[in-house]
């Protein structure tokens, strides 16, 4: 059965997943630890560490039309009273850059929060290919 503190990492995520469609970047510094880790498709199989990765895509220009997240069944699974793994399917839809026609990307994600001096931190995530 779902507690608030699962209620409270869902939002946390969900807040993660905004902020990165938004390319909010200093939001995004506050919820991850600067040496977050993570495998993405971006990565092309190598694990990234730090933020200097993930702020490249921040500095983009952002589309016209900016596109929807949608985190579906979304699952929370403790490691200990300060570790947390938030797992869902996250789907993105956009406009095409070409001919302007609506998409949908799916990703299979992962993402692991600690809880450092009573606040959670995004530590490290794995993001499947579309």
């Amino acid at each position: 059965m779902p507690t608030r503190v699962d209620d409270d990492l869902i939002i946390l995520t969900k807040r993660l997943l905004d902020c990165i469609t938004a390319g909010d970047w200093e939001t995004y510094q506050t919820l991850c630890d600067a040496s977050l880790s993570a495998f993405e498709p971006e990565a092309r199989g190598h694990l990234v560490e730090g933020m200097a990765f993930h702020r490249f895509y921040f500095e983009l220009e952002r589309p016209k039309r900016a596109p929807q997240t949608s985190m579906l069944a979304p699952h929370v699974r403790y490691l200990g009273d300060d570790v947390a793994v938030v797992s869902y399917i996250r789907l993105i839809q956009h406009c095409d850059h070409d001919d302007g026609r609506p998409r949908t990307a799916c990703f299979e994600e992962t993402r692991v929060w600690h809880r450092q001096a009573g606040e959670w931190k995004h530590v490290h995530f794995h993001r499947s290919g579309s």
